[in-house]
C-alpha cells in the first residue's frame, strides 16, 4: 500500500499512538493469562473469554484487544491502496475502516487455526474453541468484505451492455439497482428484524461445549451490515451521477503496482 493520507490528518499520530499502546496492553495482558493457565489450575481460559463477568483482567484483555482492532482499522484506513478507489463522504470513510478490520480479522484466523493445528497434532490436545472462533470470525469478515466491495464499485457488472449505452440509460440502469437492492435491504430487515432482536436479547448460543454466543451477535450484524451495504450504493450512486462515460477491460483487473513488486523481488 502506498502511504498517502485519506482522511485522519493530523489525528494520523495519535491513532497511530493508541494503536500501539492498545497493543502493547493487549500483549502484556495476553501473557500474563498464558503463564496463569502454565501455573494455575483455576487460570482464566477461552471458555472465560465468552463469560467476562466478575473477571477484571478478561475485561481488560477484551477492551484492549478490541481497541488495538479499532485503532488498527482506523490507521489503515488512511493509508490508500494503488488500485483502490478515492473515498469520498462518511460512507466511503467508514467502508474503509470496516475493510481494514477485515484484514485483521483474516491474520486472527490464521492464528487461531495454526495453533489449532499445533496443538492437535504435536501435542495432541485439540481445542474445544477454534473451530467455532474462526467460524464467529470470518462471517464478519465475509460481511464487511461486501461491504468494501461495493464501496470499490468490485461487485458484479455486465459491462459488455453496460458500456454501449449511453449516459442516461446508464444512469437509468444504476438508479434501478440502487433501488433494487433498497428493496431487498427493506425485505430483508422487514422479515428478520424480529427474529434477530430475540436472538440478540436473550444471546443465543451457538449449542457447543464452548457454547459462544454466534447467532446472537451474528444475526443483528446481518441487518446493520446489509443496510451500510445499501447506504454505501446510494453514496455511489450520488457521487458518481456526474461523472464522465467510463469503458472497462479485462486490463482494468491487473494491478500493475503489485506486477512491479512481483519483478522486483524475482529481479533480487
Amino acid at each position: 500500500m502506498e502511504k498517502e493520507g485519506v482522511w485522519l490528518g493530523r489525528f494520523r499520530a495519535p491513532i497511530y499512538v493508541a494503536m500501539l499502546a492498545s497493543m502493547a496492553v493487549t500483549g502484556l495482558v495476553f501473557l500474563g493469562l498464558v503463564l496463569g493457565r502454565l501455573f494455575f489450575e483455576d487460570a482464566y481460559g477461552m471458555h472465560e473469554m465468552i463469560r467476562p463477568s466478575g473477571r477484571p483482567l478478561v475485561w481488560l484483555m477484551l477492551l484492549s484487544l478490541a481497541m488495538s482492532v479499532f485503532c488498527a482499522s482506523l490507521y489503515l484506513s488512511d493509508i490508500r491502496g494503488a488500485i483502490e478507489e478515492e473515498a469520498n463522504g462518511f460512507f466511503d470513510i467508514l467502508s474503509l475502516v470496516t475493510s481494514r478490520a477485515a484484514m485483521i480479522m483474516i491474520a486472527f484466523v490464521v492464528l487461531v487455526m495454526f495453533y489449532e493445528v499445533v496443538s492437535r497434532y504435536v501435542f495432541s490436545r485439540p481445542t474445544l474453541w477454534a473451530n467455532e472462533l474462526s467460524l464467529w470470525i470470518a462471517s464478519f469478515v465475509f460481511l464487511f468484505a461486501g461491504q468494501y466491495a461495493m464501496q470499490q464499485r468490485s461487485h458484479i457488472r455486465i459491462y459488455v451492455i453496460y458500456d454501449i449505452m449511453p449516459r442516461w440509460a446508464q444512469k437509468t440502469s444504476d438508479v434501478v439497482s440502487v433501488l433494487l437492492i433498497v428493496v431487498f435491504t427493506f425485505a430483508l430487515v422487514w422479515g428478520n428484524y424480529a427474529d434477530a432482536e430475540r436472538r440478540f436479547l436473550r444471546m443465543e448460543t451457538f449449542g457447543t461445549a464452548w457454547d459462544p454466543p454466534i447467532p446472537g451477535i451474528v444475526k443483528p450484524a446481518v441487518l446493520i451490515i446489509i443496510v451500510l451495504v445499501a447506504l454505501q450504493a446510494i453514496s455511489n450512486l450520488i457521487a458518481d451521477w456526474h461523472k464522465a462515460p467510463e469503458h472497462h477491460s479485462p486490463l482494468d483487473d491487473i494491478d500493475e503496482t503489485e506486477i512491479e513488486h512481483i519483478r522486483k523481488t524475482l529481479e533480487k
